[in-house]
């Protein structure tokens, strides 16, 4: 039930499982003001140079007032002096430097799909060196697809995916789905078959055009002793790719091997983080071949086969005593690792053991926003250090200005003049900060 439907006729009846504070989206807005509140080391840092100036500013004020009451300048000058030093010196503009970037840089973060739940954690992610991807559901589609078509006979592809997908249609196996979909992602007209049978455990089998066809297990060959020797398919085997015969009669015809569906988004993310000098690793419970096939298809630095759900943390702390690690994942097996990790993100259409254990959800479920965190992450940060460069360079001007250094050349600022440069400061902070949008 999606709230504000209507039931414009008859009687429903309706559990609420979740009240409003615990909609989706009262967890997003949460979130959000959560991570607009929190205070980042940078904001202490802020916080602490912004008491400090006001302590400077208070203390110059009165070396200001009572150095010019010694020349001998008349209680007037010496308290405007006084007054334009702690009106130019006012901190408003190293107070707002971090917290106006933290408000911008979290908004574009919650319209890009990208919830921080944990800010420190964030700002973490412009160091980091290394991320591990979970493989199943976030670097791939986690279902079946047919990645390969070897044609054994005189046939082409398209006939061998045809008369595949034909037989395999009456079967609700995932095999026989992946092939279905992928003939008709590609536009490929089935065709009807007659006496259709299952063989349990090792295919399927029917009549097409008055012919016995069928689409059957390695170990159907076996059994049957129809002997198939090609480099082709062996290969497909060594990746740890599934792979199904179609026989004619007892002819092989041709062999479709499938596998977990690698996302088209993984390749552009694996190029992007490594464009930003990052290592890209995969952490997966699948046996090494798969891994090793998933791997070089995307261009990974290095992965992990083979690991049981209790042991993806002792992993991550592997690959943190070398680099500054996040961890990328989906299921509620990843939760210790994503918990181990120096940033843990989580896929947002995962679980949600997994998105409360992260630190940073991707709402999109779309790996190269990865890239894009870490790259809010590292602006951020820009923007954060040059309005504090800028807030503590105008003041290091600004008020022995104000006390009148120059007043032997005839430079000499009123308290209007200083409050004018005070407000300047602050706008060129605040317009800094709205950069970041750009």
């Amino acid at each position: 039930m999606i709230g504000g439907s209507i039931n414009s006729e008859g009687s429903i009846s309706v559990e609420v499982r979740k009240i409003g504070s615990e909609t989706y989206l009262n967890q997003v807005i949460e979130l959000v003001r959560q991570a607009q509140e929190s205070k980042s080391k940078t904001q202490d840092l802020a916080d602490t140079a912004a008491r400090l100036l006001t302590i400077i500013s208070l203390s110059v004020g009165a070396i200001t007032l009572a150095t010019w009451l010694y020349f001998g300048k008349d209680s007037a000058f010496a308290v405007e002096r006084a007054v334009t030093v702690m009106v130019i010196s006012c901190p408003h503009a190293l107070g707002l430097a971090v917290p106006l970037v933290v408000a911008v840089s979290t908004s574009l973060a919650a319209k890009s799909g990208l919830l921080i739940r944990n800010r420190q954690a964030f700002e973490r992610a412009k160091d980091l060196q290394a991320v591990v991807f979970d493989k199943t559901g976030t670097l791939t589609e986690g279902r079946f697809g047919v990645t390969d078509i070897i044609t054994l006979a005189e046939s082409d592809e398209k006939e061998v995916l045809r008369l595949t997908a034909s037989l395999e249609a009456s079967s609700e196996h995932p095999i026989a789905a992946g092939i279905v979909n992928d003939s008709k992602e590609k536009g490929i007209e089935l065709v009807h078959v007659h006496e259709f049978k299952a063989i349990p455990g090792k295919g399927v089998e029917g009549q097409v055009q008055g012919k016995r066809w069928s689409v059957v297990s390695p170990g159907y060959l076996r059994e049957s002793k129809i002997e198939l020797k090609d480099e082709r398919v062996e290969k497909l085997e060594q990746q740890g790719k599934t792979v199904v015969f179609l026989l004619e009669e007892d002819r092989p015809i041709g062999a479709i091997a499938l596998a977990d569906i690698i996302r088209k988004e993984s390749r552009e993310a694996i190029d992007n983080l490594k464009s930003m000098g990052i290592k890209c690793m995969m952490l997966t419970g699948d046996n090494k071949f798969v891994a090793k096939w998933v791997a070089e298809e995307l261009g990974l630095d290095d992965f992990f086969a083979e690991v049981l759900p209790h042991e993806k943390a002792e992993a991550i702390k592997k690959v943190q005593k070398e680099y500054v690690v996040a961890m990328v994942g989906d299921g509620v097996n990843d939760a210790p690792a994503l918990v181990q990790a120096d940033v843990g993100i989580a896929i947002g259409a995962g679980t949600d053991v997994a998105v409360e254990s992260a630190d940073i959800v991707l709402v999109r479920n779309d790996p190269r926003d990865v890239a894009y965190i870490i790259g809010l992450s590292r602006k951020t940060y820009t923007k954060m250090f040059q309005n504090l460069v800028w807030a503590t360079g105008y003041n290091a001007f600004a008020i022995p200005l104000a006390a009148g250094v120059l007043y032997s050349y005839g430079i000499l600022l009123s308290p209007a003049i200083g409050a004018i440069l005070m407000s300047a400061s602050t706008v060129i902070v605040a317009i800094n900060a709205r950069l970041l949008k750009m």
